[in-house]
């Protein structure tokens, strides 16, 4: 007997449930900016909360909607603990702040215009020196199918091997665009991780899962050489939790704890 279309199986297995989640719309851009700024905020409270905050490192980026070649960024120098809506600045296509008080770190800007340009469909890009995700970066390797969670990451992450690490410039920028493909994550070689995704929420869910997987696999290879997943199972899975909208939807919890906890990041 074939194997049923893997699409249709999961459409049937989720719909019933999923039929009444949906990703949210909006009346005005007005109304749908505020919301990106909100969960953009929401984001920074979530990784801090998780420790994926050291120092002055790390960014967290939203497209405007309406002036898509311009987004929204965290003040550089500012705890990711302490942001709020209103903290945010927007940096137009030359590294200019046009929106907000603070300056931007060029390595943010660096590295998610060239993201948000060369990727039209991403609103969001994430990365920060999260201790897993920076040790893995030394290894050199991508993630290997050992869990049901990383095969959300199977053939669709990549490893940006430059040497040089630090990336300031646009011209770098622009490499781990062209590197990261149409791909959901990158392991920056000796740096650490970096996810993007048509909402908010979904880039920093990937970059949570991502953190978690390469927790995951140093703990299984620390004690052996772990079982991998076949290609078609493991894409398998990936067709179910690897989505946009799978990874939206997984960081619906991550959204309502953290703003129980912290509304002001409303503000």
């Amino acid at each position: 007997m074939a194997r049923p279309d893997l699409e249709q199986a999961k459409k049937d297995a989720f719909d019933p449930v999923f039929r009444r989640i949906a990703v949210p719309s909006f009346a005005s851009l007005r109304e749908e900016r505020q919301h990106r700024k909100e969960r953009l905020a929401g984001g920074f409270r979530i990784f801090a909360a998780l420790g994926f905050c050291e120092g002055v490192a790390g960014h967290i980026t939203a497209r405007d909607p309406e002036f898509t070649d311009t987004f929204w960024v965290n003040p550089f120098g500012m705890h990711f603990g302490q942001i709020r809506a209103r903290d945010l600045i927007r940096v137009d296509r030359e590294g200019n702040v046009i929106e907000g008080e603070s300056p931007v770190n060029v390595s943010a800007f660096a590295i998610h215009a060239a993201i948000h340009e060369a990727r039209p469909e991403v609103v969001a890009a994430a990365h920060a020196h999260s201790i897993y995700g920076k040790a893995w970066s030394a290894i050199g390797r991508l993630l290997d199918p050992i869990t049901q969670d990383a095969c959300a990451f199977y053939e669709d992450h990549i490893f940006f091997d430059d040497a040089r690490v630090l990336i300031t410039e646009a011209s770098e920028g622009a490499g781990l665009a062209r590197c990261l493909g149409p791909h959901k994550a990158a392991i920056l070689r000796n740096h650490g991780l970096l996810t993007v995704g048509e909402t908010v929420e979904e880039a920093v869910w990937w970059f949570v899962a991502m953190e978690r997987c390469c927790q995951a696999q140093f703990l299984a290879e620390s004690v052996g050489q772990p079982l991998q997943i076949d290609r078609s199972n493991a894409r398998a899975a990936r067709a179910v939790n690897g989505s946009p909208f799978i990874g939206w939807f997984q960081c619906q919890p991550l959204w309502d704890q953290i703003v129980r906890l912290q509304p002001d990041l409303l503000n």
